[in-house]
C-alpha cells in the first residue's frame, strides 16, 4: 500500500489525471477499476476520478509492490546544455528567451527542446524534483515556432500552468512580436480572418470568408519604420493559432522577410546572400500582464521584453530601418 499526501505542486488537478501521471505505465482502465473496487481511496472514500485535488489530500493505493514496479517508471530528467536566457523567475513562473532554432516541445522521442532545457534548469536550481513531484511536470504555457525567437512563459506548478493558460486564452496577457515585412506599411492595421490548417501539410491558410473547420483570428500591426521597400513592424497577436502572423501578413501582401513557407522567394534569396538569413524575421519580444489572477496578482501591469537576435540589428542597419 502507498499513501500519498498532495503537495502544493500537485494540487488543483483531477484525481484521475494525477493517478495516470503517478502510475505512468498503468492502463487507464486499471486505474478506474482500482477506484471502483476501493483499491484506490481518496480521503478515505471511494472516488469517482473527477475530484479536484487540494493540498493535504490523501490518496491510498492498495496495490502490491510488484504492481507498483510494473505500473510506474522513474521520471528521468536529463542534464542538458541551457541555450535559453532567463528573463524573470519566482516561485510560480519562469520567463525565458528562447533562441532561434530550438523547438518549444520536441517532435521526436530523442529530440531536444526548450521543455527539456527548462526541466534540467529547474532541477538544477532546486525548483523541481521529479522524485517527489510525480504528478506534475513544469511546462511551457505558450509555444513559438522553431525559428521564432523570444519570450516563453513556464508554469512551475499546476495552478500556475492552469492560470497562465487561462490568462493567455482570454487575452489577459498580451503578446507582441517584432518583424520586418516586405512593402511599405504606414498606418496601423487590425487584420481579421479565418485560420484553417492545410490538409497533409505543416502550413495554414487565412481566408476572409468562413469555411468549415476554420477558426477566427485577429492580428494587429503597428508600423515602426519603413524605407519604402521594407517595414519594421510591431505585431500584437490577439489570437494565437499556428503560423498565424506569418500567414496573415502574407495574405495581405506583406510577407515576413526570410519566411520559407509564406515569404517571397526572390526577397528571401536577397537576404540569404546579403545577411545569411535562413528563416523568418519574427521575434516574440514583449509580453504585458494586463489583467492578473491569483497567484499572479503581483505581476499586474508588468511588462517583460527581450532584445531581438543580432541578425535583426544587422538587417535594420543595412536596410536603413533603425
Amino acid at each position: 500500500m502507498r499513501q500519498i499526501t498532495i503537495t502544493p505542486l500537485e494540487a488543483n488537478q483531477r484525481l484521475d489525471k494525477f493517478l495516470m501521471k503517478y502510475l505512468n505505465e498503468c492502463p487507464k482502465s486499471f486505474i478506474y477499476k482500482g477506484m471502483r473496487t476501493k483499491k484506490i481511496k481518496y480521503n478515505g472514500k471511494k472516488p469517482q476520478g473527477n475530484e479536484i485535488l487540494q493540498e493535504g489530500d490523501e490518496i491510498k493505493i492498495f496495490f502490491t509492490e510488484e504492481q507498483f514496479k510494473t505500473f510506474s517508471s522513474e521520471k528521468e530528467v536529463k542534464k542538458v546544455p541551457i541555450s535559453f536566457q532567463t528573463v524573470y523567475e519566482d516561485e510560480h513562473i519562469l520567463i525565458v528567451n528562447k533562441p532561434m532554432g530550438l523547438l518549444t516541445q520536441k517532435d521526436t522521442a530523442t529530440g531536444h527542446s526548450l521543455a527539456d532545457e527548462v526541466l534540467s534548469y529547474l532541477k538544477d536550481n532546486g525548483s523541481y524534483d521529479p522524485k517527489t513531484s510525480k504528478g506534475f511536470t513544469p511546462a511551457p504555457c505558450n509555444r513559438l515556432d522553431r525559428n521564432t525567437a523570444g519570450i516563453v512563459l513556464v508554469g512551475k506548478h499546476i495552478p500556475a500552468v492552469q492560470v497562465l493558460g487561462e490568462m493567455l486564452q482570454t487575452k489577459q496577457i498580451s503578446k507582441y512580436y517584432m518583424s520586418i515585412v516586405l512593402g511599405r506599411v504606414t498606418a496601423p492595421m487590425i487584420l481579421k480572418g479565418y485560420h484553417i490548417k492545410q490538409e497533409g501539410k505543416n502550413e495554414v491558410k487565412i481566408t476572409t470568408e468562413y469555411v468549415e473547420g476554420a477558426k477566427p483570428v485577429e492580428t494587429r500591426i503597428l508600423p515602426l519604420k519603413t524605407n519604402g521597400r521594407y517595414t519594421l513592424v510591431e505585431v500584437q497577436l490577439v489570437t494565437g493559432k499556428t503560423h498565424q502572423i506569418r500567414a496573415h501578413l502574407s495574405k495581405i501582401g506583406h510577407p515576413i522577410i526570410g519566411d520559407p513557407k509564406y515569404g517571397d522567394p526572390i526577397e528571401n534569396q536577397y537576404f540569404a546572400s546579403q545577411y545569411g538569413l535562413k528563416y523568418q524575421i519574427l521575434c516574440a519580444y514583449k509580453v504585458k500582464f494586463e489583467l492578473c489572477k491569483a497567484p499572479f496578482l503581483y505581476l499586474q501591469d508588468r511588462v517583460f521584453t527581450v532584445p531581438a537576435p543580432a541578425i535583426y540589428s544587422q538587417i535594420c542597419a543595412g536596410e536603413a530601418l533603425l
